[in-house]
């Protein structure tokens, strides 16, 4: 069975949105791993901090359909469709990883590109599942974090009340 691997952050009410997205997918997936929880200046506009996270689940459902049930739990706790790429939200959830998977499908594309390219996805996935390979450069994450310029990288880990 792969693991997937999902990306959370929210930077409106986040206390609240990320606690209860964590429930609902414990409730759909079952048991998680999680990642610690870093608190990241956004990229990309001025705005209010996030708190991001990596968990990690086993999983025979298909990419798309944990795609679906993401987008899902996504509106369920306020996402609207309409936001832009780089904007507040309340629940950003990305599937980034689903075991060795390569997929382009259009809206769907694993592994995404974010963990190389972005801080708050590289270092709490080098901290969940450091050893486990990228499908495609087959580099483990935790070199991928080691090599990364962190000279941009705006974020600190945290424990939130929630934890």
């Amino acid at each position: 069975m792969p693991t997937a691997y999902i990306s959370i952050g929210s930077n409106i009410d986040k206390d609240t949105h990320i606690p209860s997205s964590l429930k609902a997918l414990e409730l759909v997936f079952g048991a998680l791993g999680l990642s610690s929880v870093y608190e990241t200046e956004p990229v990309g506009f001025v705005g209010d901090s996030f708190y991001n996270l990596i968990v990690g689940f086993d999983s025979d459902l298909s990419a798309k359909e944990i795609a679906k049930t993401l987008r899902q739990i996504e509106l369920d706790h306020g996402r609207t469709r309409e936001s832009q790429k780089f904007s507040a939200r309340t629940l950003d959830l990305d599937l980034i990883l689903y075991g060795n998977q390569v997929i382009n499908d259009g809206r769907l594309q694993i592994p995404r590109d974010e963990i190389e390219r972005y801080a708050f996805v590289l270092e709490p996935l080098a901290e969940l599942a450091g050893n486990e390979r990228h499908p495609i450069t087959n580099e483990t994450y935790a070199d991928l974090w080691r090599r990364f310029d962190k000279s941009q990288a705006k974020q600190t880990k945290i424990r939130p009340n929630w934890n």
